[in-house]
């Protein structure tokens, strides 16, 4: 092949790249990003993969939102949410509480705390995350509500038997709101 035929190889063979962006059946590589088209919220596609439960991927799209909206009290949590559905409990806390101290009046945050809390054993301080959940949230959540329960129920009956010890389990309810539940037998 001469030098000739390779430039025109190598130039048409440009030209197919630049029109990968387009949907065609016969190109097997994916498209490229949109030339006009507006990228998507990175909080907006980090909720969409916690209801996926898609969390280490969540994570990266809260770490990018982060680039866009700073280290917000919901970018914050999202991540800390994140890594709680990841069982990632003392990463989740930390994260957690700095959005507390960004956005007291969120009653998603005071629950969440409260779920790593129970889940560590601190059943006392998760009782008073979970009050606090409850009175900003107005007793209008289910989660909360049950949560709430639970941690008063255990704090009551702190003195049982460890035959009569239950498994819980974090169940993920909603866009960042977490429930504790009985692991049934």
């Amino acid at each position: 092949m001469t030098r000739a035929g390779a430039a025109l190889l190598i130039f048409f063979s440009l030209a197919a790249c630049d029109e990968g962006s387009k949907l065609d059946s016969d190109n097997p590589f994916a498209p490229g990003p949109a030339a006009k088209g507006e990228s998507v919220d990175g909080l907006v596609v980090g909720h969409r993969l916690m209801d996926a439960q898609e969390y280490e991927l969540a994570i990266q799209a809260y770490s990018r939102a982060a680039l866009e909206h700073g280290l917000s009290a919901e970018v914050l949590a999202g991540i800390g949410s994140a890594n709680l559905g990841l069982g990632r409990l003392d990463t989740a806390e930390r994260q957690l509480r700095k959005a507390l101290e960004k956005d007291e009046r969120s009653p998603e945050i005071w629950n969440n705390i409260g779920v790593i809390l129970i889940e560590k054993d601190e059943v006392a301080e998760a009782e008073q995350m979970f009050r606090r959940a409850y009175a900003l949230d107005n007793g209008e959540s289910d989660a909360i509500r049950d949560n709430l329960r639970l941690a008063l129920a255990k704090s009551e009956n702190s003195a049982y038997d460890e035959t009569t010890e239950q498994d819980y389990k974090v169940v993920r309810r909603g866009s960042g709101d977490f429930k504790i539940s009985q692991i049934p037998y």
